[in-house]
């Protein structure tokens, strides 16, 4: 058995994850038939079946989930190791920092300053992305350490929580529920998120997944917010967003039973940076000097990577 190349675990990842062999091809932008004969090598290499194929469906063998795990694990790998070498290459390094932007808590500029302070700072280099992306973008090299919104998916990752807040329901002020002063999930029935998903959100997504809307189009948070204003869609944010985001067509409120916003700072298990040790005290000094009773629950007194 031959050692597995790059390629081939794309090719399996990208079958594995659309489970369709056409969807698959189309993503990896090749055409279905040498993709199908690129599985088949594959299962041949190692001597094992990796999806059972039938006429109306494509399903992942045991020996295929097992595969998947750590073809995903090991593809990361490969992307860090090409993004971290750009960055140690840098004839000027910096710490790129993952985050969405407007939600950090009205933070990030006081710890940018705290930051900047200490002796190990690197510049700053913020790398904005979607919500949810900051951890991959951790793990795939792409930044140095990140604010984010726990929980989160934290393979390969630490974190210290900075900033716990409620989570608020944005409206149209013309909406009937913003007469209430607290809502139910039930009540948020018929209503939709912006990415297509039922906002009664504590219940599982509706079958087939988020219908496509003009909703989905949003691609920021003040196109999101228009969107909310003209009541086509409702969004759930964290206190600190509403409080930085007043608007006279949208009406925030509170949700029984709806969890908590956490804002983290996090950075890889396995980093060794001066600089990204600099950053996490600043985030910790920070919010705890911002917000002292917020941070409360955090555990011990850790400052980042050792």
């Amino acid at each position: 058995m031959g050692d597995l190349e790059v390629r081939q675990l794309r090719y399996f990842v990208a079958v594995a994850e659309e489970l369709h062999f056409g969807r698959a091809a189309a993503r990896l932008d090749m055409a279905q038939p040498p993709l199908s004969r690129a599985i088949r090598a594959l299962e041949r290499q190692l001597d094992t079946t990796l999806f059972e194929r039938t006429t109306r469906q494509v399903a992942l063998t045991p020996a295929g989930e097992v595969l998947l795990r750590d073809a995903r694990t090991a593809l990361e790998a490969v992307t860090a190791a090409a993004h971290r070498a750009h960055q140690a290459g840098r004839t000027e390094p910096r710490l790129r920092i993952a985050l969405k932007a407007d939600l950090d808590g009205g933070l990030l500029p006081r710890l940018l300053d705290a930051y900047a302070a200490d002796p190990a700072a690197l510049p700053p280099e913020l790398v904005l992305g979607g919500y949810g992306e900051q951890p991959q973008a951790l793990r795939d090299g792409r930044a140095d350490v990140a604010l984010l919104q726990l929980p989160c998916d934290d393979r390969g990752l630490d974190s210290e929580p900075l900033l716990t807040e409620p989570t608020l329901v944005a409206l149209a002020a013309t909406d009937p529920l913003a007469a209430r002063t607290a809502l139910h999930p039930d009540d948020l029935a018929d209503r939709e998120l912006p990415d297509g998903a039922p906002a009664d959100g504590l219940r599982p997504a509706r079958p087939g997944g988020p219908r496509p809307t003009a909703a989905r189009r949003a691609s920021n948070l003040s196109e999101i917010l228009s969107l909310v204003e003209t009541g086509s869609i409702v969004f759930f944010a964290p206190a600190s967003l509403a409080r930085r985001h007043p608007r006279p067509g949208i009406a925030y409120r509170p949700v029984r039973g709806l969890p908590d916003s956490t804002l983290a700072v996090a950075w890889p298990q396995d980093a060794r940076s001066p600089a990204v040790a600099a950053f996490v005290r600043a985030a910790c000094t920070t919010a705890t000097a911002t917000v002292p009773a917020a941070i409360a629950h955090r555990g011990g007194d850790r400052t980042g990577p050792r």
